[in-house]
């Protein structure tokens, strides 16, 4: 059996330099080419423990600190939960690639017939690989960039209207420019039929956007507690649809993001 240490060692390098980078992405470390590079090196040249004759709880235990040193390397240490953070996504990322590769690999190596699988010559060779792994690391970090902004504006709201208390999930919408005519004050949204009203506590309030102006109803609601901050007299617009939003029922006004971070 040939082993062609220069082929592994290369493709070692590629992707523990494909790793580094997609962390640097994800964590926005802003670190310099040449230091992803370096961290690299040391994580090919960890492929020559092949040929040292050590058990698994070894093995593993090797494979953790050359992590934790490639990680050192490429982003340096600044404070443990930073050298932390940077192992872990690491790990999550490596494990997301590894499992999208084995998976592309499978669909495209086996048949079946019924239950039973077989080979059937074909693979994923490591062309295709280096090809393919940019690919699915470029839409793990798009799909995780757009997860983690979306989850980072989502709030637990509690209001307070007619000193009854209600509960929604919020997200705060930098769209939502809202605002009275009379006393400018911003208004939240909710959904009709989360919220049980008479007309005669609804204000009808003009309001003007960039698309055109109207009038939409509006509660005054005493309290509103965003994560426990506490905000008086707010004024929530009524809508009849529902919000375009995964478990969103209420839109909260661009004005309170700058003092919710």
């Amino acid at each position: 059996m040939k082993i062609y240490l220069d082929l592994i060692f290369f493709i070692n390098l590629i992707f523990d330099f494909l790793l580094l980078t997609s962390v640097s992405l994800v964590l926005k470390r802003n670190i310099k080419w040449y230091r992803l590079i370096f961290g690299s090196l040391i994580g090919a040249f960890s492929i020559f423990i092949l040929f040292i004759e050590i058990n698994n709880i070894q093995l593993f235990i090797f494979k953790l600190i050359i992590s934790i040193v490639m990680i050192i390397s490429a982003f340096s240490y600044k404070n443990i939960k930073y050298t932390f953070n940077n192992f872990i996504t690491l790990y999550i990322i490596s494990v997301f690639l590894g499992g999208a590769l084995y998976l592309l690999n499978i669909e495209y190596s086996y048949r079946n017939s019924g239950l039973v699988f077989y080979h059937h010559g074909l693979s994923i060779n490591f062309i295709v690989m280096i090809i393919i792994s940019p690919i699915i690391l470029y839409l793990y970090i798009k799909s995780y960039k757009k997860i983690k902004y979306n989850f980072q504006n989502n709030y637990k709201v509690d209001l307070i209207i007619n000193h009854k208390k209600y509960q929604f999930d919020g997200y705060i919408d930098t769209g939502n420019q809202l605002h009275d005519q009379y006393k400018k004050r911003p208004i939240c949204l909710i959904v009709n039929n989360k919220i049980k009203y008479s007309y005669k506590d609804v204000l009808f309030v003009p309001y003007e956007t960039v698309n055109g102006h109207g009038i939409i109803k509006c509660l005054k609601a005493e309290y509103m507690y965003i994560n426990h901050k506490k905000y008086e007299k707010v004024l929530v617009g009524i809508v009849d649809h529902k919000f375009h939003l995964e478990g969103i029922n209420m839109i909260i006004h661009n004005d309170y993001k700058e003092d919710l971070i």
